[in-house]
C-alpha cells in the first residue's frame, strides 16, 4: 500500500517546505481563474437556451443581455480587487463578511460558497463531457461514468499538491485561451471581409414552447431577466483568487490583484467574441432537440452540438477540420480542469472554517503533499454523487448554480462598504481619504448591482431547482453552527478551572485484569498491572461455561500467582455485560477511587486477521469508556505475523505520527533518548543527560 500511495500521491513533503509551493502569477492564473475563463464556453449557450423557449423571435435580446453580463463582470472584478488588497490573509468573502457584518452573516457566505464550489465541479465537468460528446457522439451513453471518473482524476492530481496541479492545468488553460482568441479573430475577420461563418444549425427552425411565442410586457421582461441570470454563470469562480491570496508569491496582494485583472480582461474578451460569433453564424440551439425543425437524426437520442462547437465548425470550415477538433479538445479539457478552481477554493475555505471550529478539525490538516487532502476528498465525493444523481446533465445542474456565488458577492461588497466607512472615521490624510472614498464607491456599486442580480436569480431559478441549493446552504449553515456549539461546549468542559482539584491523586487505586483464559498475553497484562503498583489488584473471569471456569480456577491455583481470581456468573453466556456491571459496581461503592481495567490485545500483521481476534475486547472497551472514573489500559501482545511489520524501515514522514503510520525510509531515526541525530542533548542533570540518576536503567 505504501508503494501504491507513493506512486499516486508522491513523496511526502516536510512542513518547512510550504513556502516552495507558493505560486507565481503565470501558474496562479490557470489554478484560480480556470473556472471563470472556461465559463465563457457555456455562458452564451445558456442565454440562447432561455431565449429560444419563444422560438427565434427573441434572439435580438442576446447582445443586450451579453452587454449587461460584461458590465456586471467588470464591476465584480473591480470590487474584488479591493478585497484582495484589503484582506490579503485569505478567506475572501467569508473573511470580509465575518469581520464587518458578524459571524452569522459570515457563515451564510461560507455555506453559499461551499455549495457553489460543489456546483462548479459538477457543472464544469458535465459541460466538458458535453463538448467531448459533441466531437464524438458515440460516447453519449457513457456520459455519467466519464464525469465521475474526471472528478476522481482531478481529486488525485490536487492531492499531489497545488504547485503540481498548477503545472498540469496551466497548459490546457492557455491553449484554450489562445484557441478561442484565434477562433474569434478569424471569425470576425471573415465577417468583415464578407464571408461570414454559417453554423450547421442556421437553417433550423425552432418551435416555441406552448404559450411562449408572443410574449410582451412583463412576461418578456421576465424572459430577458431569466436569460440574464443564466448568462451570469460566466462570473462563477471570480472570488476564488480572493480566497487564495496566501498561495501567491510575495507581494501577495499585488500579485493577486494583477491576476484578477488579467482574468477579468481575458474572460470579457472571450465571452464577447463567442457571443458575437454565435449571432453572426446564426447558431440555433434549444433545451429540447425535438423543437428544432429540420434537425437531422433522432431528436430523442442524438445530442445537439454545443454553441462553441458549432461556432468552431463554422469558423474553421466544418466539424472534420483540425481547428474544430483543437477547439473541442481544448474546451473539453479546460472545462473539466476548471473544476480545479473549486478544488483549490473549497479546501482553503474549509480549512479556515475548521480553524475557527465551524467544521471538523481534520479539514484544517495538510496531507503528505501539503495540500488539504481531506477537503479535496470531501468535495470530490459530494460532486461525484451529484453528477451521478443528475446524470451529468448541464441543463439539470445549471439551475442549482450561481445562486450561492451572488449571495457571497452581495454580502462581501456590503461588508467592504462598512469597512471603508469605519476606516474613514479615523483616517485624517486627505489623499488616503480620497482613495478610500473611491474604493467605497466601487464596492457600493458592487452591492447594488450584485444585489439586483441576486434577486433576479432567486426569482427566475428558484422553482426550477435553485431551491435545492438554498436548502443545502441552509443545512450547511445549521450544521456549522452546531459544530461550533459542540467545540465550545467541549472546550469549556475540558478547561482547567481548579488545578489542585484536577491534578489530585485518587485516595485508592484498584486494578482489575480480565482473564478470559490463562496464556502469555494475560500474564503480560497481569505483570503490567503489578508494575503500576495499585492499592489492590484482582483478576476477573466471566464463567460462560462452568466446566471451563472450574478448570481455569484450578490452573490459576496451581500457578500460585498471588493474585485473587474472581469468577462472575453469566447465565446468558455473555462476557461484556457481567464484566461491565461488576466494574461499575466498584465505581459506585467508592466513586472517589480510581479503577483501572487491564485488557490484553493481540497485535496482528495482516488486516484480515483482525476479524479473528479482539472483537470481544473492542466491544468491552467501548462500553467501559463511557464509565467515569474507570481507566481502560490495553496491553498488546505481538503475534508472529506482526514480525514483518516490525521490521519495516523506521524513518518518519510528515504527518505520520499523527496518522499512526510506520516510519519510512530516508528519514533520520531518533536515538534512544528520543533525539534526532545531530541535535543537542539535554544539559547535565536534566532527564536523559549525563547526570540523570536513572540513566541506563531498563
Amino acid at each position: 500500500m505504501d508503494v501504491v500511495k507513493r506512486v499516486l500521491v508522491g513523496r511526502a513533503l516536510r512542513s518547512e517546505g510550504l513556502h516552495e509551493t507558493l505560486l507565481p502569477k503565470r501558474l496562479a492564473l490557470p489554478i484560480f481563474a480556470s473556472d471563470p475563463l472556461s465559463s465563457v464556453a457555456y455562458a452564451t449557450q445558456e442565454i440562447l437556451l432561455v431565449l429560444t423557449v419563444g422560438g427565434l423571435a427573441f434572439l435580438y435580446l442576446t447582445p443586450w443581455i451579453a452587454l449587461a453580463v460584461v458590465g456586471l463582470m467588470a464591476v465584480v472584478v473591480l470590487s474584488y480587487r479591493q478585497v484582495v488588497q484589503t484582506y490579503p490573509s485569505g478567506g475572501g468573502s467569508y473573511a470580509v463578511v465575518s469581520t464587518n457584518l458578524g459571524p452569522s452573516a459570515g457563515l451564510v457566505v461560507a455555506a453559499s460558497l461551499m455549495v457553489d464550489y460543489v456546483m462548479t465541479v459538477a457543472v464544469s465537468v458535465a459541460s466538458g463531457v458535453d463538448n467531448i460528446i459533441s466531437a464524438i457522439p458515440a460516447l453519449n451513453e457513457y456520459r455519467t461514468l466519464m464525469a465521475v471518473l474526471f472528478v476522481a482524476l482531478l481529486a488525485g492530481v490536487n492531492i499531489r499538491g497545488t504547485r503540481e496541479s498548477g503545472r498540469v492545468f496551466a497548459a490546457p488553460t492557455y491553449l484554450f485561451t489562445a484557441g478561442v482568441g484565434i477562433m474569434c479573430v478569424t471569425g470576425l475577420l471573415r465577417w468583415l471581409l464578407g464571408t461570414a461563418p454559417v453554423a450547421e444549425s442556421a437553417h433550423y427552425g425552432i418551435r416555441p414552447e406552448a404559450g411562449q411565442g408572443s410574449l410582451t410586457g412583463l412576461a418578456l421582461l421576465l424572459l430577458a431577466l431569466r436569460a440574464f441570470s443564466s448568462g451570469c454563470t460566466a462570473l462563477t469562480g471570480v472570488e476564488a483568487i480572493s480566497n487564495g491570496v496566501p498561495a501567491f508569491r510575495r507581494p501577495k496582494p499585488r500579485n493577486a490583484a494583477i491576476t484578477m485583472t488579467a482574468m477579468g480582461t481575458i474572460a470579457v474578451l472571450m465571452f464577447s467574441g463567442i457571443t458575437a460569433l454565435a449571432l453572426i453564424s446564426k447558431v440555433h440551439i434549444t433545451d429540447d432537440a425535438c423543437r428544432l425543425t429540420g434537425f437531422s437524426g433522432d431528436c430523442t437520442t442524438t445530442a445537439q452540438r454545443t454553441v462553441i462547437a458549432q461556432v468552431a465548425a463554422a469558423v474553421f470550415g466544418g466539424h472534420h477540420n483540425l481547428g474544430f477538433y483543437y477547439i473541442q479538445a481544448a474546451t473539453a479539457l479546460v472545462l473539466v480542469l476548471a473544476a480545479n478552481t473549486a478544488f483549490n477554493g473549497f479546501p482553503l475555505l474549509a480549512s479556515i472554517l475548521a480553524q475557527r471550529r465551524y467544521l471538523p478539525h481534520q479539514l484544517h490538516t495538510r496531507g503528505d503533499r501539503l495540500a488539504f487532502s481531506n477537503g479535496i476528498l470531501s468535495l470530490a465525493v459530494v460532486a461525484g454523487l451529484l453528477l451521478w444523481v443528475f446524470h451529468a446533465s448541464v441543463t439539470n445542474l445549471i439551475h442549482l448554480y450561481i445562486l450561492g456565488v451572488f449571495t457571497s458577492f452581495t454580502l462581501c461588497q456590503a461588508g467592504m462598504v462598512r469597512h471603508w466607512n469605519r476606516t474613514l472615521r479615523t483616517e485624517s490624510d486627505p489623499v488616503a481619504r480620497r482613495r478610500h472614498r473611491s474604493a467605497r464607491t466601487i464596492n457600493g456599486l458592487g452591492v447594488l448591482v450584485t444585489g439586483v442580480v441576486l434577486v433576479i436569480v432567486l426569482m427566475t431559478k428558484f422553482l426550477q431547482g435553485a431551491y435545492l441549493a438554498v436548502l443545502a446552504g441552509l443545512l450547511l449553515w445549521v450544521m456549522m453552527r452546531a459544530i461550533r456549539r459542540h467545540y465550545d461546549r467541549t472546550g469549556a468542559e475540558l478547561a482547567v478551572t481548579d488545578p489542585a482539584s484536577d491534578t489530585a491523586v485518587p485516595p485508592r487505586h484498584h486494578a482489575v485484569v480480565l482473564v478470559p483464559e490463562i496464556n502469555k498475553p494475560v500474564m503480560r497484562a497481569l505483570a503490567y498491572a503489578r508494575a503500576c503498583r495499585p492499592d489492590s489488584l484482582e483478576a476477573v473471569n466471566v464463567a460462560v461455561d462452568q466446566d471451563e471456569a472450574k478448570a481455569l480456577r484450578d490452573q490459576w491455583s496451581a500457578l500460585d500467582l498471588q493474585v485473587p481470581l474472581k469468577t462472575l456468573e453469566s447465565p446468558y453466556r455473555e462476557v461484556t455485560r457481567p464484566f461491565v456491571h461488576y466494574v461499575r459496581s466498584l465505581n459506585r461503592t467508592r466513586p472517589q477511587d480510581l479503577v483501572s481495567v487491564f485488557v490484553s490485545e493481540y497485535v496482528v500483521g495482516r488486516s484480515w486477521e483482525n476479524l479473528l481476534h479482539n472483537q470481544s475486547e473492542l466491544w468491552l472497551k467501548s462500553r467501559l469508556l463511557l464509565t467515569p472514573g474507570v481507566m481502560v489500559i490495553t496491553v498488546p501482545w505481538q503475534l508472529s505475523s506482526s514480525v514483518g511489520r516490525r521490521r519495516r524501515p523506521v524513518g518518519r514522514a510528515p504527518g505520520s505520527v499523527r496518522r499512526g503510520e510506520p516510519l519510512l525510509r530516508g528519514t533520520p531515526r531518533a536515538n534512544p533518548a528520543g533525539r534526532m541525530p545531530g541535535s543537542p542533548g539535554p544539559p547535565p542533570g536534566r532527564p536523559g543527560g549525563p547526570g540523570d540518576p536513572g540513566r541506563g536503567r531498563p
